[in-house]
């Protein structure tokens, strides 16, 4: 058996994960070390991910660590990852995903519906916006960055009437009593890769592929393509507000995606289409003919066709 080193980030949540890959390698007689990191997302808090180069800004320095043998594999957030690895880097596991929606979390009000008029709710996600406007035209969304812990403080301190955040993360971390409510994908559809783990490693790798073969869910991985396949075809990153969310039935994939307006001032555009698929290339197809349709009822609906040159998909 071989030895490895995890390159993570050193929040709670990203300790998790990676602590958790460990015990999953070890059990299999891998001699596992973690590397912890900080990330310039992890830095940086006074601003907007959209405004300061995209969800690149979390995996950078793992990359580095990775190309310069510092650590063998890095385990993300699936949807921290993005579309478009750099070259001589790969994805070589996806995980059982844990569960994809988002959470309501409130102090005060069981539910979005039972907030007043002009309530405060904190995220800084362009999706999550462009829903919630689309729910509660009237709410006051300001900005909430930082880790789970710390937006979870920030509500305890008052500065906000709820906050929404992943399903996920909370419960990884024992905090599924933090959970008032979980918002359905009617209500408001994840994100791509959303609640997954995802393992880079470089492209050379093939021992760590081969390692991590045990560790890898096939229906998760089939649904991510998808999903991803989407935002990278919509030219993905945060700075736009779009959602894609796909679910295995059989063979069969069903997939949907939508686009909004962070501002709420252009309706929420939805499509869906489903698939019989067997691999990630299949997969991956489905995904591109529902970001063909979400783009042409974009510009059907007098929204502006997403730039799929966008710089910010390769941060």
């Amino acid at each position: 058996m071989s030895s490895f080193t995890i390159a993570t980030r050193e929040s709670r949540l990203a300790m998790w994960q990676a602590e958790h890959v460990k015990s999953l390698l070890e059990q299999d007689g891998h001699q596992i070390t973690l590397l912890g990191m900080t990330t310039k997302g992890d830095q940086i808090l006074d601003r907007s991910l959209s405004k300061v180069g995209g969800k690149g800004l979390f995996v950078k320095e793992l990359e580095t660590a990775l190309e310069e043998g510092q650590a063998d594999l890095a385990v993300h957030s699936l949807k921290d990852v993005p579309m478009d690895l750099p070259d001589g880097f790969m994805l070589a596991c996806v995980m059982e995903r844990e569960d994809p929606r988002d959470a309501w979390v409130s102090s005060h009000y069981a539910t979005l519906a039972d907030l007043p008029l002009g309530a405060v709710v904190g995220t800084s996600s362009l999706r999550r916006m462009a829903l919630l406007r689309h729910v509660r035209p009237d709410l006051r969304i300001e900005p909430l960055r930082g880790n789970l812990d710390t937006r979870l403080r920030k509500l305890d301190e008052g500065l906000y009437d709820g906050i929404v955040l992943a399903a996920a993360g909370l419960k990884r971390l024992g905090l599924s009593g933090r959970i008032r409510a979980v918002f359905e994908p009617e209500t408001m559809l994840p994100s791509a890769g959303q609640g997954a783990l995802g393992i880079e490693t470089r492209s050379d790798r093939d021992d760590v592929v081969a390692a991590l073969a045990p560790l890898v869910n096939h229906p998760t991985w089939l649904a991510v393509a998808a999903e991803r396949a989407v935002s990278r075809a919509m030219g993905g990153s945060c700075s736009m507000p779009l959602a894609a969310f796909a679910t295995l039935s059989g063979s069969v994939l069903d997939l949907r995606a939508a686009w909004g307006d962070a501002d709420g001032t252009l309706p929420v555009v939805q499509t869906r289409a489903s698939a019989s698929v067997s691999s990630l290339a299949q997969a991956s197809a489905l995904g591109e003919r529902v970001a063909a349709a979400l783009r042409a009822a974009v510009l059907a609906g007098g929204g502006s066709a997403p730039d799929r040159s966008d710089p910010a998909r390769h941060a």
